[in-house]
């Protein structure tokens, strides 16, 4: 059905699916609380659907998926909804002062979210982001904040709060994938305006998991020392909610010694390496099996992941080659799975053990084609191969590099 619509924007649609479902503009106008007049606007893009609880309520009227009406780009590709790319239509989410301050009196178009479906969007962003559909969570992002920033002004009291730590996950969901694209100073924007979301949701758990998705962009621009020391005072700060601490706030604590461990790993300080291992290990024997709170994917297995990651990170590859490949990924997220398949890739290779590696690469494309296509990692692997070979490279190897478009 999507091959059908792939070129069209969510206005058609809109229109395509109603034609489809023998509806008149009236008839789906009536069912999401607006007129003909705006229904026919919108199928006709003289305005643009920018708002994800429209378009929910759209999509149950039609009573198809919210992917189906604004479609599953992949990575970087053009949106055809707006004619830009994925990456300016979060930028300008980002940038649009208008929806940061009430003061400046911007309109409130239709009825804003309720909490149980602004909670529903923000884990289907999520649940994309850790399905590696960074395309569709890319387009969805948008529409999601302006909702979520929404719902922050209009709520009081406790609802307020959860609101802020809404908007605050959902600036995080936008940072992780704007880290993906490679676009760091976004991703900054994006989490420091999360973490100021979380203070102001009075929520520890959700504050702890903004200070991890900060470290993360600390890491992405080479500043390990700062990410690692961020770490400490973030633990720090979290430290006090230990004794009581439920399932969620065990993984975010946890999880953010992960983070830090490929911070300190990348500053080649061996011994805070261990250390924030060692935290990571306690919390994850603490909550007693691999889990997914707050997206986390946090559990004994993720400990020994990132045992694989700091290895290799810190040269230690043979260390990496023989613990990697005996680590069963099979429960946790496809992203997690994908990156530990890459991770364990270069620690072959790095004892050129290519045919495995490729392999490892190649189950990995099979999981996650998205994820390896645009990963520095699995790109960086298969061009040390194609330069590294006499002669031409292996049928396998050659259909992977044009694959990934590296030659």
């Amino acid at each position: 059905m999507r091959g059908m619509t792939q070129h069209l924007t969510t206005g058609e649609r809109v229109a395509w699916y109603r034609h489809r479902r023998g509806l008149s503009q009236d008839v789906l106008a009536g069912l999401v609380g607006r007129t003909a007049d705006w229904l026919g606007k919108a199928e006709n893009n003289r305005i643009e659907l920018d708002r994800l609880s429209v378009i929910r309520a759209l999509a149950h009227a039609l009573d198809v998926s919210i992917g189906d009406l604004i479609g599953e780009p992949t990575l970087l590709e053009w949106s055809k909804d707006s004619g830009r790319r994925t990456v300016p239509a979060l930028r300008e989410a980002l940038m649009d002062y208008r929806l940061l301050t009430p003061l400046l009196g911007a309109p409130v178009d239709g009825e804003p979210p309720t909490l149980e479906a602004l909670r529903s969007d923000v884990a289907e962003v999520w649940n994309a982001y850790q399905g590696s559909r960074y395309g569709f969570a890319a387009r969805a992002l948008p529409p999601l904040l302006a909702d979520a920033l929404l719902a922050v002004r209009v709520c009081s009291g406790d609802e307020r709060d959860e609101a802020n730590g809404l908007l605050a996950m959902t600036y995080q969901g936008a940072a992780m994938v704007l880290g993906k694209l490679g676009e760091n100073e976004l991703a900054w924007i994006a989490a420091d305006r999360g973490l100021a979301a979380a203070q102001l949701s009075g929520n520890n758990v959700i504050t702890g998991s903004l200070f991890r998705s900060v470290t993360h962009c600390l890491l992405s621009t080479g500043r390990f020392e700062t990410a690692a020391q961020l770490v400490t005072d973030a633990a720090g700060l979290l430290e006090p909610g230990l004794a009581d601490a439920t399932p969620d706030y065990l993984s975010v604590y946890g999880t953010l010694f992960l983070t830090g461990s490929m911070a300190a790993a990348r500053a080649e300080d061996r011994a805070t390496t261990q250390e924030f291992l060692r935290e990571a290990e306690n919390a994850a024997a603490r909550l007693g099996a691999d889990a997914n709170h707050m997206w986390t994917a946090f559990g004994p297995t993720n400990v020994s992941i990132h045992r694989v990651a700091t290895a290799g990170e810190l040269g230690d590859m043979q260390i990496a080659a023989e613990i990697g490949p005996q680590v069963d990924t099979s429960g946790l997220p496809v992203e997690r799975r994908v990156r530990h398949n890459l991770e364990v890739a270069r620690a072959l290779s790095a004892w050129n053990r290519t045919d495995d590696a490729l392999a490892a690469v190649l189950e990995a494309e099979q999981l996650a084609p998205e994820q390896v296509r645009h990963h520095y990692m699995s790109r960086d692997l298969v061009l040390g191969w194609v330069r590294g070979t006499r002669g031409r490279p292996t049928r396998p190897i050659a259909d992977l590099a044009e694959r990934l478009r590296v030659v």
